[in-house]
């Protein structure tokens, strides 16, 4: 009677039926996940019955599935077509074709700005663009503004074993490269030193502190650890051994400053002489300037795709700074959450639980639960930016960081879902589509399980797979 009496409690609880209960025998009983941090939910998209759940409302660190938040407020708030803006100006005066003044490459906010994926393309355009306004020399220099935002370039939330590394870079109101070098290195015996041979691109002035030693292990184990402005790079870590040229990622210390020492070399290369070395200021200096060009980004539905399917951390922060400027300038991540908090306060999805430190996940201290991405993902079903934000997300065992979840199985190619993964972390959130037309709507967040990331995805595998079986 006892049993009977808890099986009810549970049933009226979660809304579910008893089959889907069963399923959460995936969870509490594997030795993975018996003692993780858990919340769970899935509903169907039309009636809004609960098909499974298991602690909904509990608040986990929503690694990178917090990007479906920050994607949802920028389709929402600027629309699909948006484009962000990057000014090409100058101050002082053009005198007989000598520009008396300075260069200026004010930041928008572009998180693709001269990407690797793109090219390099808007130096060409902007050096035509100068000597269309009638500069053939310039008496100062080439200037990057980047006081869009405020000049705390790194997250105070993020941790340090990340903070350097490719996909933590600084945030600037320029971006530069995808702000990503690649460090060339050198494989020797094992029991070496690996030797920095060089920078892709060519960062004039970076200096490495050197302890990346070669191993037996066939994987990247190296780390880059840095400050944003600061040029000095400290390398931790292994790498195979014996494998010759090995590439390890680490992140622009100064992107801006680094896209206006290309400028000058680009005016320079196309006989546009430039007097000074390139610079850059991260404070508003308010001195009067004049536009020459605006540089338009990609469409923001294709900045959103990016960001969704590949988990681009970079793109997530510089949209989620985006939003603050709606606020003030500069744009704080203060400001950023502000927003974003009031923006879907006043669309009906309750955020008061959530901790919201930046705009990717990396933040470990960030949390939201899973009846708040349901929130989420509902209200994004209904909105005129649905089919844009679907076709962002990764499909399961097809596309993105899902083209190996669920593939060979009866779910491959039927779940469009944003993954999340930080240290003991897996989640999950996104759109589930069955054979015979029904959508559900779903959340897995896992938080401080036992055991590699691989295996709590085949975990969460099994429990979806179980749900699906049930409710056939």
């Amino acid at each position: 009677m006892i049993k009977f009496c808890r099986l009810v409690a549970i049933v009226l609880f979660c809304g579910t039926c008893y089959s889907a209960i069963c399923s959460e025998h995936i969870f509490t009983d594997h030795a993975l996940t018996r003692y993780a941090n858990i919340s769970v939910s899935i509903k169907d998209m039309v009636t809004g019955d609960t098909i499974a759940c298991h602690r909904p409302n509990h608040v986990v660190p929503p690694a990178s599935t917090m990007k479906l938040l920050t994607t949802a407020t920028v389709l929402e708030v600027f629309g699909e077509d948006h484009r962000f803006s990057t000014f090409i100006e100058y101050s002082g005066v053009i005198e007989n074709g000598v520009l008396y003044g300075d260069i200026y490459i004010k930041g928008g906010g572009d998180p693709t700005l001269g990407n690797l994926e793109d090219g390099q393309n808007c130096l060409n355009v902007w050096t035509r663009e100068i000597h269309r306004a009638g500069i053939k020399s310039i008496k100062g220099k080439v200037v990057a503004d980047m006081s869009l935002y405020d000049a705390d370039a790194i997250n105070p939330y993020w941790v340090w074993g990340d903070i350097g590394n490719y996909y933590a870079p600084g945030i600037f109101s320029l971006a530069y490269m995808d702000n990503t070098m690649n460090i060339q290195l050198k494989s020797g015996p094992i029991g070496t030193v690996a030797k920095v041979i060089k920078t892709v691109p060519e960062v004039p002035g970076v200096v490495f502190e050197n302890h990346i030693r070669c191993t037996e292990i066939d994987y990247d184990g190296a780390y880059v650890h840095g400050m944003p402005y600061n040029n000095c790079r400290y390398l931790v870590g292994s790498i195979p051994s014996n494998l010759g040229v090995f590439g390890v990622k680490g992140d622009i210390p100064n992107p801006g400053l680094l896209l206006a020492q290309h400028l000058t070399n680009t005016l320079r290369a196309n006989n546009i002489g430039v007097e000074q070395e390139a610079g850059y200021i991260s404070e508003a200096n308010h001195v009067k300037r004049t536009l020459i060009y605006e540089n338009l980004s990609l469409p923001l539905k294709e900045i959103v795709r990016r960001t969704n399917m590949y988990s681009v951390n970079l793109y997530a922060e510089m949209l989620f700074r985006n939003l603050g400027c709606l606020i003030s300038t500069p744009s704080t991540i203060h400001n950023s959450e502000m927003f974003v908090r009031q923006f879907w306060k006043n669309r009906g999805v309750d955020l008061s639980s959530c901790i919201l430190h930046d705009g990717s996940g990396l933040s470990p201290q960030s949390v939201m639960s899973a009846n708040t991405f349901l929130q989420l993902l509902t209200y994004m079903k209904g909105s005129k930016n649905a089919e844009v934000f679907y076709q962002s997300l990764p499909v399961s065992g097809e596309s993105g960081t899902l083209r190996t979840f669920l593939d060979g199985t009866p779910l491959s190619g039927r779940v469009h879902a944003k993954s999340g993964t930080i240290m003991g972390t897996r989640n999950y959130a996104g759109y589930i589509t069955l054979p015979n037309g029904k959508e559900w709507v779903f959340a897995i967040l896992i938080n401080s399980a036992n055991g590699k990331s691989r295996k709590i995805m085949q975990v969460i595998e099994n429990y979806l797979l179980d749900v699906y079986q049930t409710n056939q």
